[in-house]
């Protein structure tokens, strides 16, 4: 395997202090988690703009005129736009072509998702990345050019769709690639939980750009994001650096195990230096990449991917259909605007921060990424039934039971694309074969992006029959996703008890 080509980023040649020895290896790392975590939230606010414009292309409630005054709504700012919506999406199908629009980007996405880790692989991921991000922020702008040019052409809409989703990508497999080359195991759940918050955030900036612009115009609430990715992406490319060898550090060494005797007994210690990570470089180089159907037999890929699978069709149902639910239900007998929809499906956001980190740091904890999941999947069940039936009652329990579900839905989903991905990537059966990492990642994401493609087409259908079936769908898919961790969660228990037993025999494990 040869070693793709790279180059140092122009930012450290314009400034030569941000380079070794002025600066340290950690001040580096933190650099690269800032870089990446602002590239990919970069990717989700430019995502976010359809979800938010849904209510005002779509067919439309109405709102009577007592709505209007106890919602401080005045007529003068609901637009012949707002009230029609916009061909093609505004007749008794409406729900329908927008479902299929969502279908159009995702499922270029997913598939997009198994070439582009190839595609990094051989040349310079930090190019590659901007590449992507320039893609993704040009058709977004095209996409929202259609309020201005007048288009009502449904190819036209789906078209720009598929493009942008085949850029966006390239984003993930990216930012993945480079965190891990400059990350370790230690505490990987916590860190990676984190940094993952990348995805809520971007979806929150997304939502309040998009909506605070949207009275101008639903162009601009694609314009508006489309030019941020391309401002980060000009930032990617001054400062992101793809590994530690390209300022000057060591490659980052293989964690390494040392049998230590006590007392007569051996026991295994892991020692990690500074430089320890993922794998060595010289070792990765040396092994050929992992067989896709190879890696599907590898422990545990098959159940986390379709567990993700279902767990990424609720997250995306949500991310791209709920200011739309928001607008159509009223809360505490009011309906709400646009623009106040849009703003209040952040809280789902807000809680998908705090239950990433949480299931991280709960799954380092107890070192069971399958049990944390499952929990975190079983409780996710009544807080989405307690939502759909008192959601309404006031923004209190709206706002309080959003947060609840959003913290608990997307807990599990930032689990498995981050941490448990790197471990089944990097576990003993492959002897640490980094380019397994590669492939174990794409087989578990690129099999969520599927569902995550189902999951908004089917709401936008199921949608037409009320909105209890959607949620009947969202529970059945949390259902689902549980029942492919039940052999992984036994296994998990069955090597905590044996722990618990070499502990009462008065043996250590660590």
């Amino acid at each position: 395997m040869q070693s793709k080509p790279v180059s140092l980023a122009p930012g450290f040649i314009l400034f030569p202090s941000l380079k070794p020895p002025n600066k340290t290896f950690i001040f580096h790392q933190f650099l690269v988690l800032i870089v990446t975590f602002l590239a990919y939230a970069s990717f989700h606010a430019s995502r976010k703009p359809p979800s938010i414009v849904k209510s005002v292309l779509g067919p439309n409630i109405q709102l009577n005129s007592s709505e209007i005054q106890s919602n401080n709504v005045s007529i003068e700012s609901i637009s012949s736009s707002t009230v029609t919506g916009w061909a093609p999406f505004d007749g008794p199908e409406g729900t329908h072509r927008l479902g299929e629009l969502d279908l159009a980007f995702l499922s270029a996405y997913s598939i997009g998702m198994y070439f582009a880790g190839h595609v990094g692989d051989r040349i310079d991921l930090r190019l590659f990345l901007v590449f992507g991000m320039m893609g993704s922020g040009i058709f977004t702008i095209i996409f929202g050019l259609g309020y201005w040019f007048n288009i009502h052409f449904l190819g036209f809409f789906v078209g720009v769709q598929i493009l942008c989703g085949l850029f966006q990508s390239i984003g993930w497999p990216c930012v993945v690639a480079v965190v891990g080359n400059w990350f370790g195991k230690a505490k990987r759940g916590l860190i990676m939980g984190i940094w993952n918050s990348h995805t809520s955030v971007g979806n929150i900036i997304g939502s309040v750009v998009a909506s605070g612009v949207l009275e101008f115009g639903w162009g601009w609430s694609f314009v508006v994001p489309g030019f941020l990715v391309i401002l980060v992406g000009v930032v990617v490319f001054l400062f992101l650096v793809i590994s530690p060898v390209d300022v000057g550090f060591q490659p980052l060494g293989e964690e390494i195990e040392m049998n230590v005797d006590v007392d007569g007994e051996e026991s295994s210690e892991k020692v990690e230096s500074e430089e320890a990570g993922l794998i060595s470089t010289e070792n990765s180089e040396s092994l050929e990449a992992i067989g896709f159907l190879e890696a599907w037999r590898l422990p545990g890929v098959a159940p986390f991917a379709f567990c993700l699978f279902f767990s990424k069709l609720v997250a995306y149902t949500f991310l791209y259909w709920l200011p739309f639910y928001i607008r159509h239900t009223a809360v505490a007998g009011v309906h709400l605007s646009h623009k106040s929809a849009g703003i209040l499906s952040t809280v789902f956001d807000i809680g998908g921060v705090f239950g990433g980190i949480l299931a991280g740091y709960i799954s380092d904890m107890i070192e069971a990424r399958g049990i944390t999941s499952i929990v975190f999947l079983a409780l996710s069940i009544p807080a989405l039934i307690l939502y759909r039936l008192y959601g309404s009652i006031s923004m209190i329990t709206n706002i309080t039971l959003m947060f609840l579900s959003g913290l608990l839905v997307n807990g599990p989903y930032s689990l498995i694309t981050t941490a448990v991905a790197a471990d089944l990537g990097t576990q003993d059966a492959i002897q640490g074969n980094s380019r397994a990492l590669a492939t174990v990642t794409a087989i578990i994401d690129g099999t969520g992006s599927v569902g995550a493609a189902l999951g908004p087409l089917l709401a936008g259908y199921i949608s037409t029959r009320g909105w209890n079936s959607v949620f009947l769908m969202l529970i059945l898919s949390i259902f689902s996703a549980s029942l492919f961790l039940i052999r992984v969660v036994k296994s998990e228990i069955k090597g905590k008890m044996n722990e618990g037993k070499w502990i009462l025999n008065g043996t250590t494990t660590h």
